[in-house]
């Protein structure tokens, strides 16, 4: 090691004696525009607002959906917080829901925009976060045409048929010893996805090692609309998104998504790439930027765009809906009793559930409109923006533009005065109810409704019904040695979805008829 002097450097670099002087900066940067006068509007009740960040305050914590439900118990089903500079329309309840997506909906129809959603869409070409505009409008009905048609249809039900087949393989060689259900229920959800969006399921093959649901989750986490230009859009807002770290993870995700998507892409456009049966969405949407479609033509964006809400919407909503209804049939006793009693009694010695068996199994799908209600994947929606000025409820509140707007479907879900025993899971509410998840029923909205619904509602749902169907006919299940029932921890945790906080563990068993 050398032994020459090595120069001294001032213990403190010269900018830092300026440091005193930046909370000051952030603070007048961060102060948000004096609002015009509001004294002759009827705004929604407000809670009391703390300087410079509003009501962000009373969001703290993992759960923001029960916070603003409890918030809503005293304020009202319409209230207005100010997230930081950002007012905000919170609503919970089916009478206002209504008015924000059916009666307003042409008005209240937008999207606020956010760094998360603007970088992972690619600057908005897709259809999920994209602000309200004609091309939104077309791009949907491409989508939703693609996904929704007859032959596509049919590869959706093979890809479930082989997922599914592998998953009950998987598990067999497992029985009798403690399985985490949610890394098998994700696999089999991204296979199924994969075989008809990419034409197989590639994995976490672009992740280098990393859990593939690791890498969802993180993406769900930045599209999450909680971070500092979200409530802050200004220079000091972004700023302190690149001095927390947001802005640095934000750009890793986004190239570690790209690189997947232009994987997938080169894979279909390689010329020694064996001719497919059937177009999957890819070979739709390549084909697409040759044609063009409409008054435009996509891009390679486009295309990334598009696969990124099927990527990360579909299996992340799904799965976690398929995990709550394994979590509640078993902490159930007889509702799991019964429900096994259905799928084996109508599917009787097949190995598995068949296409034409769906339809007889009403109480199973009793079971997952009940989990829609009670863990909605995304229980507060997707924020909404008002385009225009508009007044709701009885009360007349005035709704500004440019508002963000907040739809809690947890809370409507939740609503006394359209549910019996609201916080009881009992599927058996449904056997007699004509109260469907399609948007017409405000009190169960799970996803969403108006030009807002959820494209891959039918898919989704058809998918868990499916995948709990099978579980329950194929395994009994039971918890792991020294594992009691109230051991079992079933509170939620996450952000635009909201998972169960720990993994399901359970110990499944084969049963012997169908082995």
């Amino acid at each position: 090691m050398s032994t020459e002097a090595i120069p001294v450097q001032p213990l403190l670099p010269p900018w830092w004696f300026s440091l005193p002087l930046l909370p000051i900066l952030i603070l007048f940067l961060l102060k948000p525009k004096k609002p015009k006068t509001t004294k002759d509007l009827n705004l929604p009740p407000s809670p009391p607002r703390l300087p410079l960040i509003g009501h962000l305050h009373l969001l703290a914590g993992k759960n923001p959906h029960q916070a603003l439900f409890k918030l809503a118990e005293k304020y009202g089903p319409a209230m207005l917080l100010h997230l930081g500079s950002i007012p905000t329309l919170i609503i919970s309840n089916a009478d206002l829901a209504k008015e924000i997506m059916q009666t307003h909906d042409a008005d209240f129809c937008s999207r606020p925009v956010s760094p998360g959603t603007r970088k992972l869409s690619y600057g908005y070409l897709d259809v999920s976060f994209a602000p309200q505009s004609q091309y939104r409008t077309e791009m949907r009905k491409l989508f939703s045409y693609e996904m929704l048609k007859a032959k596509r249809e049919q590869s959706l039900w093979t890809a479930r048929v082989v997922e599914m087949k592998k998953m009950v393989a998987n598990l067999t060689k497992l029985a009798s010893t403690a399985v985490n259900l949610n890394d098998h229920i994700f696999t089999a959800v991204d296979g199924i996805i994969g075989q008809v969006a990419f034409g197989k399921s590639y994995g976490a093959t672009q992740f280098n090692g990393q859990r593939f649901q690791d890498v969802i989750d993180e993406c769900m986490n930045m599209l999450d609309s909680f971070n500092f230009e979200d409530f802050y859009p200004n220079k000091a807002g972004r700023f302190l998104d690149v001095l927390s770290g947001y802005r640095a993870r934000l750009e890793k995700r986004f190239n570690d998504l790209d690189g997947y998507f232009e994987m997938v892409i080169a894979d279909h456009l390689d010329p020694k790439r064996p001719p497919p049966e059937s177009e999957d969405l890819v070979d739709v949407l390549l084909r697409l930027t040759r044609e063009g479609e409409g008054d435009f033509k996509l891009t390679i964006n486009h295309v990334k765009s598009i696969l990124m809400d099927t990527f990360i919407g579909g299996i992340d909503t799904t799965s976690v809906a398929i995990v709550w209804a394994m979590s509640e049939v078993f902490m159930h006793p007889n509702v799991l009793k019964k429900a096994t009693a259905e799928v084996r009694t109508v599917t009787g010695k097949k190995a598995l559930v068949e296409e034409q068996d769906m339809k007889q199994l009403k109480y199973i799908k009793c079971i997952v409109k009940e989990i829609f209600r009670m863990h909605a994947s995304a229980p507060l929606l997707l924020p909404r923006e008002a385009m225009k000025s508009k007044k709701i409820g009885k009360e007349g509140y005035d709704v500004l533009e440019k508002t963000r707007i907040i739809v809690n479907a947890w809370a409507t879900g939740r609503d006394p005065a359209y549910w019996t025993d609201p916080d009881k899971f009992y599927p058996e509410r449904f056997e007699d109810s004509d109260v469907e998840f399609k948007g017409g029923h405000f009190q169960f909205t799970p996803f969403a409704s108006g030009r807002r619904i959820c494209p891959g509602m039918a898919m989704g749902s058809t998918t868990v019904t499916y995948v709990v169907a099978n579980m329950l006919h194929c395994f009994d299940w039971d918890l792991p040695e020294g594992v009691k029932m109230e051991d079992v921890c079933m509170e939620e945790e996450g952000g635009v979805t909201m998972h169960k906080k720990t993994p399901l563990i359970l110990v499944p068993t084969r049963v012997n008829s169908l082995a």
